[in-house]
């Protein structure tokens, strides 16, 4: 019989609790799955988190920033990541999202996973979401 494999929840000190019963990141052997992470600046004790600023490029920059996070805590880096998926609230951000994170991964030698992009509806001054699947090792 093999060895179940632990699960280890991911909570980078950037990052305040989670608002509901779950974890920014989730190791187990060697997955690593980014929950959902928006354009909240670093958590400041007392304080409710809050957008970066107004923009997409702000939300953007500070969502990869926030994704970034939590991989390193889990031990991982943008290179071990095989899917991204990516949520925005207007259509008409597509273009300008992909000139954004094209900057942000200009310096990887491969694109950084698999990516897909799809339509939702977010809280209130939140533009984006993105999450992250890794595989280390």
């Amino acid at each position: 019989m093999s060895e179940k494999l632990q699960k280890i929840a991911i909570t980078p000190d950037t990052h305040t609790a989670p608002p509901a019963k779950f974890s920014h990141g989730v190791k187990k052997g060697n997955i690593l799955q980014v929950a959902g992470q928006v354009g909240f600046g670093p958590a400041v004790p007392g304080q409710a988190p809050a957008p970066v600023g107004p923009t997409l490029r702000e939300q953007t920059l500070q969502t990869l920033r926030n994704v970034q996070s939590v991989l390193e805590a889990g031990g991982a880096s943008w290179e071990d990541v095989v899917m991204v998926r990516v949520y925005l609230t207007d259509t008409a951000h597509f273009a300008e999202l992909n000139d954004i994170y094209n900057d942000f991964f200009a310096d990887l030698k491969e694109a950084p996973a698999a990516r897909t992009t799809v339509y939702v509806g977010l809280p209130a001054g939140l533009l984006i979401e993105i999450d992250a699947l890794a595989v280390l090792g």
